[in-house]
């Protein structure tokens, strides 16, 4: 039986323990970690290491080939200024004219009653409070691109001079459709009000191989056919450290299999951990797992990314009344709060998993600010961190995946088709379609 409620000497360990925060400094001094760089590929040995460091086994690397994309120079020249940006990871190449068009949030409704074919249109990065959900970049891209825009401009909500970036394309095409850039809110706002209505010009200058990434694996307890997935990304924007975003959910991970390791004994169900490639263009990395693995075999997902920014740890559990009670438990175990929520998440690594009806969370840090924040801008750097916070959600992680390990827990999955029906009913389907990551036929049956 996987219970460690009557042990604590794993707690006082982890919280004393170095070894997740050694790999997020080791991680951010990597520099760029683009999916398919030399930089993702020395950070997923990094992780590949500390894994096997921890006392799992099987520690590997599986490749996998994908569309890369490299970053060039990328310029906004209006009446003459030239106003900086950075391209979107995945926008095309090109150069393009137009009116520039403020469309605000770019809601659907925006687009709907707008004329901007063959113009530039800016949208900020934000949703506002009384919309029932989040509009994501790639949704609000698409309206742009099935309107006719010529380019797409992405403005950050978030002061201090900071562009935002985030990938475009979808699984059949890799590359965007038109020229995409970011700017900070304060070159949004400039241009706004300088340029509205008048002609301005996009470029994007970048190259397009082919290139490999992978995925870091490694495994604990027992060698039964069920298991429990612990995951995180590796890959992280060309244009930061990636501390947040997904530096601090990757050391998470390994805090957490050094810690396993401990009470390895203890378990009654096989851990593996897997910290995945390609995350930040479109979930490639876990797409290929998800594709692979043994699904039924999966008891669980526990999926971390992007939590040690804020103090309180946040899982969505998509509506796995399991996955539910298991976060309850966890909070009145260590009397520590625990935020939870039953809708759909369907922007991180454990989507792939979750459309197939597998139990999954996703595994944040809650912030009480609207957007990413610091996420996404060349500010998510390490001393926004604290190892205290990874420290306690590590312990936090543990307890969750020894509780989801043990024999006695029951955790029951979902008919694809109700995991439809929930984005349906929270009114994500149609962004979900738009973009072109609808994975449900008309039934509710997974067709990719």
């Amino acid at each position: 039986m996987t219970d460690l409620s009557e042990r604590t000497d794993w707690i006082g360990e982890t919280f004393t323990s170095d070894a997740g925060w050694s790999l997020l400094e080791d991680l951010v001094d990597v520099g760029n970690r683009m999916a398919g760089s030399p930089g993702e590929r020395e950070g997923l040995e990094l992780v590949r290491d500390a894994l096997a460091d921890a006392g799992c086994r099987d520690a590997r690397i599986e490749e996998f080939d994908l569309q890369g994309w490299e970053r060039g120079d990328a310029g906004i020249d209006a009446d003459g200024r030239s106003e900086p940006c950075i391209a979107l990871p995945r926008s095309p190449a090109g150069e393009v004219a137009g009116d520039l068009v403020d469309l605000g949030h770019g809601l659907p409704s925006d687009f709907e009653e707008a004329d901007i074919a063959g113009d530039v249109v800016m949208v900020s990065s934000d949703t506002p409070e009384d919309v029932d959900r989040f509009i994501h970049r790639t949704e609000k891209y698409y309206y742009a691109v099935e309107h006719g825009a010529a380019a797409f401009v992405f403005r950050n909500h978030v002061e201090g001079c900071l562009p935002p970036t985030g990938s475009v394309g979808t699984d059949d095409e890799p590359i965007g459709d038109i020229p995409a850039v970011g700017v900070s809110s304060e070159v949004g706002a400039r241009l706004s009000r300088r340029d509205g209505g008048e002609p301005v010009t996009v470029t994007v200058d970048c190259e397009t191989p082919r290139a490999t990434s992978g995925n870091a694996m490694a495994e604990l307890g027992p060698d039964t056919d069920e298991e429990v997935l612990v995951s995180s990304h590796v890959d992280a924007h060309d244009i930061a450290e990636g501390a947040m975003d997904n530096g601090a959910g990757t050391a998470t991970i390994v805090e957490v299999a050094n810690a396993l390791a401990g009470v390895e004994a203890d378990l009654d169900t096989r851990v593996r951990f897997v910290a995945y490639g390609a995350e930040e263009v479109g979930l490639i990395g876990s797409g290929v797992e998800a594709e692979r693995a043994d699904r039924d075999a999966v008891r669980a997902v526990v999926n971390v990314d992007s939590n040690v920014f804020g103090r309180t740890l946040s899982l969505s559990t998509h509506g796995f009344d399991d996955l539910t009670a298991a976060a309850e438990r966890l909070a009145d175990r260590f009397d520590h709060p625990v935020s939870t929520s039953e809708e759909q998440v369907p922007h991180s690594d454990h989507w792939p998993f979750v459309i197939h009806g597998v139990p999954g969370y996703m595994v944040a840090g809650e912030t009480g600010d609207s957007g990413r924040g610091w996420g996404h801008t060349e500010a998510d750097t390490l001393e926004k961190l604290e190892p205290r916070n990874l420290r306690e959600q590590a312990i936090l992680v543990t307890a969750l995946v020894a509780d989801l390990a043990d024999a006695d827990t029951e955790i029951a999955g979902r008919d694809p088709g109700k995991i439809a029906a929930a984005l349906e009913a929270e009114d994500k389907a149609t962004g979900m379609k738009v973009i072109g990551d609808w994975p449900y036929d008309d039934e509710g049956t997974v067709v990719r």
